[in-house]
């Protein structure tokens, strides 16, 4: 029985017991066991991260250098540097952690960029080391249920197909069903993802009520013996209300068939709404429980640093993050290295 923590290993591992697992490999260390093509080295996940986050450093560093040219460290620069982690979206609360570290060592004294850059990776650290979590599955739960929450947009179903074939390929069985009944490029694209990871989809028609659809995934998916069972939902934000009803209808339902399902509550973010994700997060907790965060698309934006507001207002785990649209560009969540990418220092 894998003991708590012990990671999944990859496909040719033997199928784990009941017991829990951690979904925390990272794709260079697999990939590293194999010999490297010498046409195409590839990158290591933090070189991908980095590039990923390049848009979201690049307009940090350059505001941090524009504060600090030819500036000792007083009064109006610390208010400068604070208004400028501000509107990179770090959060208030960041922003002086930052600006208090500088102060209480920096005072007086001539600081360069590279320097503030040095402390904001440091104390941004701090902020995410306590949600930088694995993701674990307990499965003496057959199956272990994921409902994946989020707004339309947010890459809800991308990121429950690439978890599939991180868990498939760990070795264990996977059944996805469509619970995004009003949209049926949503349905389409997990069946696609279903075929891909040769995960069974349960599915039915646009518009059919999304609780009995899970109710009924649940019991194939228990009938057949499944590890895992992951849910996708519909995310209308503009239809709230209806929203909202749904999601505590699905919910209300797993609880019926298994009183501690569903077991674990993901909610995708994406980075590229900034602000807009401190509210939606607040939104799906309060409504399913959210107990879980991936978040989605920190290649495409210079607002990156939503993460760590995030993380120091609502302290969820943050299990993954995606930087790309391959399967392998979601991966465990590392504050150092993502502290590293987004102060560029290293």
């Amino acid at each position: 029985m894998p003991a708590v923590g012990e990671e999944i290993e990859t496909a040719s591992a033997p199928k784990p017991a009941a017991g829990k697992v951690t979904v925390a490999k990272k794709v260079e260390e697999t990939v590293q066991a194999q010999p490297a093509p010498v046409e195409a080295p590839r990158k290591s996940w933090f070189q991908r991260m980095k590039e990923g986050l390049a848009r979201s450093s690049r307009e940090l560093s350059g505001n941090i250098a524009g504060v600090f040219t030819k500036r000792k460290l007083d009064e109006d620069t610390l208010q400068d540097l604070e208004d400028v982690l501000i509107r990179a979206d770090l959060g208030v609360e960041t922003a002086l952690r930052v600006t208090d570290a500088l102060a209480a060592s920096r005072y007086g004294k001539d600081v360069s960029d590279a320097d503030v850059r040095a402390v904001m990776a440091e104390e941004v650290e701090k902020v995410l080391g306590p949600v930088a979590k694995p993701l674990e599955l307990d499965l003496s739960h057959k199956p272990h249920v994921i409902l994946v929450v989020g707004v339309n947009g947010t890459g809800k179903t991308t990121t429950i197909g690439k978890l599939a074939a991180k868990l498939t390929e760990g070795g264990l069985s996977v059944m996805l069903a469509a619970g995004d009944t009003f949209r049926a490029a949503a349905i389409e694209q997990l069946k696609i993802w279903g075929e891909r990871t040769n995960s069974p989809v349960i599915a039915t028609k646009l518009g059919a009520d999304a609780a009995g659809l899970a109710y009924d995934a649940f019991e194939q998916a228990k009938a057949a013996g499944s590890d895992v069972l992951i849910i996708d939902t519909a995310g209308r934000l503009q239809n709230k209300t209806e929203l909202m009803a749904e999601l505590e209808k699905i919910v209300r339902v797993l609880g019926k068939l298994d009183p501690e399902a569903p077991h674990t509550v993901l909610q995708t973010v994406d980075a590229t709404t900034g602000q807009n994700a401190l509210n939606q997060v607040e939104i799906f907790r309060n409504v399913a429980g959210v107990n879980g965060l991936v978040m989605t698309k920190l290649d495409g934006t210079a607002r990156g640093g939503i993460l760590v507001a995030i993380a120091a207002k609502h302290k969820l785990p943050v299990y993954f993050i995606g930087v790309g649209e391959g399967v392998d560009d979601l991966e465990p969540f590392s504050a150092g290295d993502f502290a590293k990418a987004i102060a560029g220092t290293e």
